[in-house]
């Protein structure tokens, strides 16, 4: 346990820490741990943060950067995230094509780590990282797998429950012909019943655009149960493409869809 004014340099304090297996800290952390004034804590740090030995993804929150990191100056999104997230004191997961790429079904690594939360975040950049937060209503409700990272363990929405959200974030995730690419390879990781499960969480209208493409990909048995349930609970016909145009290609009784896009997955 580190104690107050026990380290005269900083440098001396983050490798304590390393010592100790952590890889973040704190402002106040810092203040207490070198014992002098906050300017004195603040010019320390900025010393090595020019250094690229430590970086602040969030103002008061720092993270050390190993060498093998340097060249992105910081550290990858997935091993600072969750003490990011318990620092602010929030509850998170990683999702979308994030958590997709966690399951195999990423063509290419996202741009930016996305990060599902319960109230709004702006999106943050460290070095060559990008975190982008959106927010998810019944974010607790939401299944997740715990994954090993070398800093500790990360929360990643289930194969069922990333599914449900790309068609509820399609446009965030790069529109309707990305989203069926990465049904057609994350269908096979899905449980069809966990699935039906899972939607009851999300808009119903979420359910009803998953289904469509997973049949449009060929992908009918991971749709069944998911099916059944869309037609005891839709009432309403929903355009495919949430933002898109208004005018109609077709319908489909199946699922209550308005099909106002043509979807071309890469497969």
């Amino acid at each position: 346990m580190i104690s107050e004014s026990q380290f005269e340099h900083a440098e001396d304090f983050i490798d304590a820490l390393s010592a100790c297996g952590r890889h973040s800290f704190a402002t106040s952390e810092a203040g207490y741990a070198l014992g002098t004034t906050p300017a004195s804590v603040k010019q320390s740090l900025n010393r090595l943060h020019r250094q690229s030995k430590i970086a602040s993804p969030m103002r008061g929150f720092y993270v050390i950067v190993r060498p093998e990191y340097r060249s992105l100056q910081c550290l990858p999104a997935e091993q600072f995230v969750p003490a990011l997230m318990n620092h602010v004191q929030q509850s998170y997961y990683v999702g979308l094509l994030s958590a997709a790429q966690y399951h195999g079904a990423a063509h290419q690594r996202p741009q930016a780590f996305q990060v599902m939360v319960s109230q709004p975040r702006r999106s943050i950049s460290c070095g060559r990282v990008r975190v982008d937060f959106f927010v998810r209503r019944n974010l607790t409700d939401v299944p997740v797998h715990e994954f090993n990272t070398p800093r500790g363990v990360i929360r990643i929405s289930s194969p069922e429950a990333t599914a449900v959200d790309l068609l509820g974030y399609q446009r965030q995730v790069g529109g309707l012909d990305q989203v069926a690419t990465i049904l057609s390879e994350l269908a096979e990781s899905i449980d069809p019943s966990r699935l039906a499960i899972v939607a009851q969480h999300a808009p119903v209208t979420w359910a009803q655009r998953l289904g469509f493409l997973l049949e449009l990909v060929d992908e009918h048995e991971a749709a069944a149960p998911l099916k059944l349930w869309v037609g005891q609970t839709a009432r309403d016909y929903t355009m495919l493409r949430a933002d898109g145009p208004k005018n109609e290609i077709r319908r489909n009784a199946d699922w209550k869809i308005i099909v106002n896009a043509d979807v071309a997955p890469d497969i």
